[in-house]
């Protein structure tokens, strides 16, 4: 309208026709075609590509308006020479030139729909955010308009990432010190999720689920955190409040998400305490409503300075059942990890508010489910739509909900639950719910149908031949999905590993994008509210490349019945189209292959993940040779304590009387820490009386990789007593004892 005002009647008349198809196009499905944004060594256009009889049309009755669309210089030179002004806007690849497009069958017959293969898999690419990472557990925003993002570690510390891909040095969070996890691959326990307050903003107010040891006794701790008010990418470390624990009869199933849903109350998902089966009580955890394991809880943690720290909701469904504990919101879950609240429709805002599960089954069945309030999801009488414990399968008194869908574990061991895209940037995904699976290393996507209610199932494979081939997307990641994420504008990502271990640093955090349609230039733009940053910020460099491969034909696997791969894995090796069933690609460059830690058949888990085998409690892989482990007061020590090494199927100690720094930095590097602090001597930290002396005199540059490739006498031969055990203190900062 503002440049239509400009126009005499008479041009009106003609052109105003013109002028509003040419500023609509900006709005095009193919606005990146039409104005040349997709190659950025050329300048984008300030005028949609036309086919050359349509800008004869247009150059012949209303050229004027060109004028009021863009002021390059060189297109007003030409205005008055039709064949050069109308080769200056035509493109080189005519099918994309407007309005051909409009009708141009092979490019509309699909508009709307995510691009598929010939068998139906949606062809998307990716786009590496941030590297290095232990474990990536989660992923969240503090919805304050900084569009900054946190990324969690299994060990205990989170990482503020600015707008612009930097991370800061200085960690959000450190309580690696206070929290229970181990290197071994697929141990469950750790720093598992942290949540912001919905008005973090005025109350720097910050929640986090972790595992921790007292007294001997595992449990899951539940802390609040406040901003510090030196710095507003930091939690005060002293301001925690532990706000509820839970004891952990086992070492699994440790559940590990916290959520605000839009009333404010703050949502608690547990695992069923471990183990295989639910063996506790009568019907187990889950079905005990006087039980907080195997739940979904909420609370109101909300003005909470004086007082309990939580109060009950008073529209919670078993406030007034004298047997249920009143935080319970929903039962009968087995180990959900990954849950997500739908921000609904961007436009009608449908869907809001639905509360998505993945829950992690036992032997046969994962399955996704919606949380609703004081409903049953069956466990341990159903898993998935089949009965597990078939005695109280057949109670009529359960009255539990099915899943919106569930697989067998040939395609998959271990659910991880995503979210429903909402995004801006890729319109066609919105309303696709995007999940993965820990163990096969899939991602999926379910679609709801609003006639029928039920929600019909697509696999997501990355894209071939050229589909991702544009600056800064891939098509490859590693395999063990641990967690899905979105940013504060809604857009979706998800976090894997090629090595499942709290200390290996391969985690990658890849963005999710879908090449079959991009929302037009500047609609996504977003303004991030300023942030004072005091710490050194450590720019972003991608590692994960592109991977060509050409498609051939090949034999699809049906969803529901068929694995995904005949054999296992390679663990470091990222997932690709050929993986995909499109060939054997190779790894990229500086990808070392080792074997999988998943036998065939069997399971490596995760944090919070939880498939093991049936009745028996989760077992751990033999240590390899020169594994080490820290003890102190006869228990494991986590930074420091009495170096024990495993040398051909037996734990032992180090007795040495010269042990030194460059021999203890070997050690802390084993085990995950970057410093050394210092090397104790003369059992400071208690003789290992009970096991053999395995090594002396060790020698070390402080390079070797373990304490065996240093220079040590005979294992086995020793010349002093327990009294000299050696023993270390370790670091991931830079500290002195």
């Amino acid at each position: 309208y503002r440049l239509s005002a400009r126009l005499d009647e008479r041009t009106y008349a003609a052109c105003a026709g013109h002028l509003q198809d040419l500023l609509c196009q900006e709005c095009s499905p193919y606005a990146a075609h039409l104005y040349d944004a997709e190659d950025p060594s050329t300048p984008v256009r300030t005028i949609p590509g036309l086919c050359q009889d349509y800008c004869m049309q247009v150059w012949q009755n209303c050229r004027s308006i060109f004028r009021s669309l863009s002021a390059d210089p060189e297109l007003i030179a030409l205005e008055n020479n039709m064949a050069k002004f109308c080769l200056y806007l035509s493109l080189e690849d005519t099918d994309y030139c407007f309005p051909h497009l409009l009708t141009n069958q092979n490019l509309n017959q699909n508009l709307g729909l995510v691009t598929a293969d010939a068998e139906g898999c949606l062809q998307l690419c990716l786009v590496e955010v941030a590297n290095g990472l232990r474990n990536p557990v989660a992923m969240v925003h503090a919805n304050d308009g900084t569009h900054r993002f946190f990324i969690a570690e299994q060990v205990g510390l989170v990482w503020t990432y600015l707008p612009d891909g930097s991370r800061l040095e200085k960690p959000f969070l450190n309580i690696s010190e206070a929290v229970l996890t181990s290197p071994w691959e697929g141990d469950e326990r750790g720093f598992l999720c942290i949540v912001f307050h919905p008005k973090f903003k005025f109350n720097g107010k910050v929640y986090v689920y972790y595992s921790v040891e007292v007294n001997y006794e595992e449990r899951i701790r539940i802390s609040e955190f406040r901003i510090s008010p030196a710095d507003m990418n930091a939690l005060d470390h002293g301001s925690e409040r532990i706000i509820l624990e839970i004891e952990e009869p086992a070492s699994n199933h440790n559940g590990g998400e916290l959520l605000f849903g839009d009333d404010e109350y703050l949502y608690i998902f547990t695992g069923d305490g471990g183990m295989a089966g639910d063996p506790f009580g009568t019907f187990g955890n889950a079905q005990n409503k006087s039980a907080l394991l195997g739940k979904v809880l909420r609370i109101d943690v909300n003005n909470n300075e004086r007082g309990p720290l939580y109060r009950i909701p008073p529209d919670n469904p078993f406030v007034s059942d004298p047997t249920a504990r009143p935080e319970v919101f929903a039962y009968g879950v087995r180990n959900m990890w990954r849950c997500s609240f739908d921000r609904g429709d961007p436009h009608t805002k449908e869907g809001k508010g639905r509360l998505f599960c993945g829950d992690v089954g036992q032997n046969k069945y994962e399955e996704v489910d919606i949380v609703e309030k004081g409903k049953n999801y069956g466990w341990r009488a159903r898993e998935g739509f089949s009965c597990y414990d078939k005695k109280l399968c057949t109670n009529s008194s359960l009255d539990d909900v099915l899943p919106i869908y569930a697989y067998p574990h040939k395609m998959g061991k271990s659910v991880t639950g995503g979210y429903i895209y909402r995004g801006c940037e890729s319109p066609n995904l919105n309303g696709l719910y995007i999940f993965g699976d820990f163990m096969s290393g899939r991602l999926m996507s379910l679609k709801e149908d609003h006639a029928t209610g039920e929600w019909q199932y697509s696999e997501i494979c990355m894209g071939t031949g050229q589909t991702c081939m544009f600056p800064g997307l891939i098509n490859n990641y590693y395999q063990y999905i641990i967690s899905f994420a979105e940013d504060e504008a809604g857009e979706l990502y998800f976090l894997s590993t090629g090595v499942p271990s709290a200390t290996a640093p391969h985690g990658v955090v890849y963005k999710v994008v879908d090449p079959s349609r991009t929302a037009p230039p500047g609609k996504c733009q977003v303004e991030p509210s300023p942030v004072k940053v005091k710490s050194k910020r450590i720019p972003f460099v991608p590692k994960e490349k592109f991977i060509m491969k050409t498609p051939t034909p090949h034999p699809r696997l049906k969803t529901t019945t068929e694995a995904p791969w005949g054999g296992v894995p390679d663990p470091q090796a990222p997932r690709t189209p050929a993986e995909d069933g499109v060939g054997a690609a190779p790894a990229p460059p500086g990808k070392r292959t080792r074997p999988s830690p998943a036998a065939p058949g069997g399971s490596a888990r995760g944090p919070g993940r939880g498939a093991e085998q049936s009745g028996q409690r989760r077992r751990k892989k033999p240590p390899g040779n020169g594994t080490v482990r820290l003890m102190r007061e006869g228990r494991r020590g986590r930074g420091r304590g009495r170096v024990e090494i495993f040398i051909d199927g037996e734990w032992g100690t180090v007795c040495d009387d010269g042990w030194s720094l460059p021999a203890a930095a070997v050690v802390c590097r084993q085990l995950g820490f970057p410093y050394v602090v210092r090397a104790t001597k003369k059992a400071e930290y208690g003789e290992g009386s009970s096991l053999r002396i395995l090594l002396d005199d060790v020698q070390c540059s402080g390079q070797e990789r373990t304490l065996l490739e240093c220079s040590h006498a005979d294992v086995g031969t020793h010349n002093c007593s327990h009294e000299e055990d050696a023993g270390v203190v370790c670091s991931r900062e830079e500290v002195t004892d």
